[in-house]
């Protein structure tokens, strides 16, 4: 893999296709070891004086907060806190007033002096509290910070893939001379013992908090809430999370920051690592990014830079590696999207008002101006979405902000004064604890609900925040749902403008997958800004020799009846007969486990109905179906996929074989690998092109025409875009599925693609390039007969392999 060498050592960006899976990452760490060996040689004697200095400084700092903290010495004086300035009880209510907001206050910088996540907005006079209890935690003095060499920031879209990566990570061993070191004098001869790669793990809160009575509220928007409230400067001391650092345990932030990168560790042994410790990992890793090598994470806190900032995560200079990145557009628009639905508004607004009931009488100022502003943005939209509900013409469609904002006075709010309000006042977090306070108070103390979710007028704030988005960006659309709510979504169009800052900060920033096909479309909407000498396209073949694949596109069935799997006519009773039939031939054929996707759950129903119900000599076609081969089927239920799974593989164990019904875009399209006996075949049924008629889809295409126009291209060259991207994302879905087979050098699989379209140019041309190597060229005249002896002879001649 020097094409990834090259990719980082020439600063440029790549798009490398690979179904070899996580072991290509060796050439990554192999330019972190040269590059590092040519920097340390032009000044490495300097440097090291350097270091040596500042970590003498360091370590006898830390050691003063060891012995500190030994010995239960304070930090900081106590305060004597009379009744008059003592920290709110948590039953008083008037712990949920806002404080006077000075207008004076929008001009200044929003970010407080505190090295803390939830710092920012907090008053001058609160930071002042926590300084002098010793809950801010600050820069280490004399700017004792450690260097922040060049890093690997690897990304990918679960914690599984991570720790799958992490695995591999284990198994590279480099001794201490690989960093060029063995020509200089050493002072130990420890140095020249094996080095070890300082990795660092980051998650979220859900995945690394250590506080049982936080933890165990489930569902990571509640766990999210509750932390940030133990940490309130109203909360009082005694109430606080214990675990999170500040001046007094910053010996434990040093320990754990030690222990991280003493060996390769998981986001399990992040989580054991701070129980040990009594730190919180989640904070206390913070301060072990800068001196780590390589930093693993997934999308959510790489996509966003609010996330990234809380972190004090920095992109400049470094390598940026996204894995499974044929995800990366949608989740990109994904995390940017926000939704809000008519029940949300509703609640937000009988919250505010039990507020205003309450406080009306204690907001002054600009605080009454703007909860005011915040009660006509939720009426305007809760009006726009009462009429739209009582309207049947239309179950969804595009909407204009003017539209949203037309309610009264409305149209006179500066939307982005008011989400600073929201920030700075916290008036979310107030709102929804008085409302929390006040039915305890009616109805009795009980137990922190479990399905505790964020507070609705967060999801408010969230969707002011796009509308304040540029126009250009992104469209807002309503949409009626099967429980008779309506929503309010708003849905990123150009996923470029904010993955720009990340590609531009970076030294290099490398997209990889085993199915990355068609690549072309991330240089049109991903890196448009990219120079083409800066972009490079790189696929590689499949580790399997060529003949362990056989890849089929079957444009007729059984009796020549044509594969047309097109939306009018995919569900015609010929087409679905001729399907069954098909399936029964290929699982008499296919040994062991055969896979079958489908483009959607509901067509899988209906063609399982529809087979049921055709009858054939006292048996249905679903009936000779199940016994060729035991079937199983994925369900929507995505907790179920492992109890399917673990069925199916003990089938194929047990020598009966297996058949499983899946849906591309599923569970089972998706990291899911089905190797060996549990993937002898793998068959897609039809293309599963999204709903073009859906309001979504055509802004999208619609803006894509438009952007191209923009650029200088002509009307058809904008048409012929979209059409490409509509075309592409199919396909990106149809490559994914396809790749769940073959695993390791030595499996074998057969692919067989049921749809007259795949063997068009033009489909065939979209498909990955080890895909092509197996491809066996589709006609028109070829019968299903004919398939079903390509495929007998090629299992024959793999039988005893």
């Amino acid at each position: 893999m020097c094409a990834i060498y090259d990719c980082i050592a020439d600063r440029k960006v790549g798009i490398f296709e690979s179904p070899t899976d996580l072991r290509h990452f060796e050439k990554e760490l192999d330019w972190v070891l040269e590059h590092s060996r040519r920097e340390r040689r032009h000044a490495l004697i300097e440097q090291r004086q350097q270091e040596e200095a500042r970590l003498r400084m360091i370590r006898a700092k830390e050691l003063r907060q060891r012995q500190r903290y030994e010995t239960g010495e304070a930090r900081t004086k106590r305060i004597k806190i009379d009744n008059g300035g003592a920290i709110p009880a948590l039953d008083d209510e008037d712990q949920f007033a806002l404080e006077d907001y000075d207008s004076g206050e929008e001009n200044k910088p929003k970010n407080g002096p505190s090295g803390r996540a939830n710092s920012d907005y907090i008053s001058a006079a609160n930071l002042a509290l926590l300084d002098k209890l010793g809950e801010v935690i600050r820069p280490i003095e004399d700017q004792l910070e450690p260097l922040d060499e060049v890093k690997i920031f690897y990304c990918s879209r679960t914690h599984s893939q991570l720790t799958q990566f992490i695995h591999e990570l284990r198994r590279i061993r480099m001794p201490a001379s690989s960093w060029g070191v063995d020509s200089l004098e050493i002072d130990s001869a420890s140095e020249l013992e094996e080095v070890v790669i300082k990795h660092l793990p980051l998650a979220s809160r859900k995945n690394l908090c250590i506080n049982p009575a936080v933890a165990n509220l489930g569902n990571a928007p509640a766990i999210n809430e509750r932390c940030l409230e133990l940490q309130q400067p109203e909360t009082p001391k005694n109430h606080k999370c214990p675990f999170v650092p500040n001046k007094e345990n910053e010996a434990l932030v040093n320990d754990f920051r030690d222990h991280t990168r003493a060996r390769i560790r998981d986001i399990e042994d992040m989580g054991s690592l701070g129980k040990a410790l009594g730190i919180c990992p989640y904070y206390a890793s913070r301060a072990t990014i800068k001196p780590s090598e390589i930093v693993t994470l997934p999308y959510p806190l790489l996509l966003q830079k609010s996330a990234r900032e809380a972190l004090g995560i920095s992109l400049k200079n470094h390598v940026l590696i996204v894995d499974e990145a044929h995800n990366l557009m949608d989740a990109i628009s994904n995390v940017h999207s926000v939704t809000i639905t008519q029940s949300q508004l509703k609640r937000s607004k009988a919250l505010l008002s039990l507020y205003l009931q309450r406080f009306r009488n204690k907001l002054k100022g600009k605080n009454r101006t703007y909860v005011v502003q915040v009660a006509r943005v939720i009426d305007s939209l809760l009006l726009f979405l009462d009429q739209k509900a009582q309207d049947p013409r239309l179950s969804e469609a595009v909407v204009q902000v003017s539209d949203l904002m037309a309610g009264k006075g409305a149209d006179q709010v500066n939307i982005h004064k008011l989400i600073r309000y929201l920030k700075e006042s916290k008036l979310a977090r107030k709102v929804e604890g008085y409302a929390k306070y006040n039915e305890e108070q009616t109805s009795g103390p009980g137990s922190e609900p479990k399905g505790r979710a964020a507070p609705v007028l967060m999801v408010v704030e969230s969707f002011l925040g796009a509308l304040a988005n540029p126009a250009s960006e992104g469209r807002f659309f309503y949409e009626k749902t099967d429980s008779s709510d309506v929503l309010l979504k708003y849905m990123l169009l150009d996923p470029s403008v904010h993955f720009r800052e990340a590609v531009e900060d970076a030294r290099s920033v490398i997209l990889i997958g085993g199915t990355m096909s068609p690549m072309d479309n991330y240089a049109h909407h991903l890196f448009p800004y990219v120079d083409a000498d800066r972009l490079i396209n790189w696929s590689c073949g499949h580790i399997i020799p060529p003949e362990n694949l056989i890849v089929l596109p079957v444009a007729k069935g059984s009796r020549d009846v044509e594969f047309d799997f097109t939306y009018q006519r995919r569900n015609t009773p010929t087409v679905v007969d001729a399907l069954g039939h098909a399936i029964i031939g290929l699982c008499a054929t296919i040994p062991d486990g055969l896979v079958i996707f489908f483009p959607s759950y509901r067509y899988l129903d209906d063609v399982i109905l529809r087979w049921k119900q055709a009858v054939q000599a006292s048996e249905s076609i679903w009936d000779l179906i199940t016994k060729r081969k035991p079937t199983f089927m994925e369900s929507k239920d995505s907790s179920s996929v492992d109890d399917v799974l673990q069925e199916y593989t003990k089938s194929i164990d047990a020598g009966k074989g297996g058949l499983l019904l899946s849906v591309i875009g599923g569970k089972m399209s998706e990291g899911i690998n089905f190797s060996d006996r549990l993937g002898r075949g793998v068959v897609v049924v039809g293309l599963p092109f999204p709903n073009i008629r859906s309001a979504q889809w055509k802004a999208k295409l619609e803006y894509i025409e438009n952007s191209t126009v923009a650029k200088g291209g002509t009307r058809d060259e904008g048409k012929a875009a979209a059409r490409d991207f509509y075309e592409n994302a199919c396909m990106r879905a149809v490559n994914q599925s396809i790749g769940r087979a073959i695993r390791h050098q030595k499996d074998y699989a057969s692919i067989v693609l049921l749809d007259r379209r795949y063997g068009t140019p033009r489909i065939e041309a979209k498909l990955p390039g080890w895909i092509k190597q197996g491809l066996v060229a589709s006609t028109d005249e070829r019968s299903f007969d004919k398939v079903v002896a390509d495929l007998e002879n090629f299992f024959e001649l793999k039988k005893g392999t």
